[in-house]
């Protein structure tokens, strides 16, 4: 009923252009405006993107980096390579559930950066999706399988930081602290 009564509404409304007299014909015809306010918006539109397109793109380069930090995301871990160095790779587990201080935040194999020192962080995945996140530093990224993603960080001061994987991986996610 109410694809009948829309129907009837747009044929009544159709007819009433249709046969109105009052109705000036030429006015429908404005193919010059139509082709002003069509070319002139798309060439603004064109002149806007391809700066920001540029802009987009060097927001990924880092620059200056001192120190490469690879990270793997694996179901239910993390490994770790310094590609700066010689063979410097280790995994990285939570410890056993014990009477420990940071329960379930601590790991057998601790990453260790310099502060004030800038980073640059690549982070993939074995498996399935990841998400490296570090709140206190500001970082999240994800971990994507057959893909490398980078970010920077640069620690301004010394000390002990925490973050986990952020994206629900299986059935250990909430078992994957970064230290």
């Amino acid at each position: 009923t109410i694809l009948v009564l829309i129907t009837v509404l747009v044929f009544y409304i159709i007819m009433m252009i249709v046969l109105n007299k009052y109705l000036n014909r030429n006015i429908m015809e404005g193919q010059e405006v139509e082709t002003f306010w069509t070319v002139i918006p798309a060439l603004l539109l064109i002149f806007i993107a391809f700066p920001s397109l540029r802009l987009l793109y060097l927001m990924d380069e880092i620059e200056g980096s001192n120190l490469t930090l690879k990270s793997i995301g694996h179901q239910w871990y993390w490994s770790y390579e310094y590609s700066d160095f010689i063979d410097v790779e280790f995994d990285s587990f939570m410890l056993p559930d014990d009477d420990q201080i940071f329960r379930l935040l601590d790991v057998d194999n601790r990453i260790v950066l310099p502060w004030g020192v800038q980073v640059r962080v690549l982070i993939t995945a074995a498996d399935v999706l990841h998400s490296w996140a570090m709140p206190t530093m500001g970082l999240k990224m994800d971990a994507v399988p057959g893909r490398i993603n980078q970010v920077t960080l640069l620690m301004n001061r010394p000390g002990l930081y925490f973050g986990q994987c952020s994206e629900i991986c299986g059935a250990n996610h909430s078992f994957m602290p970064i230290v």
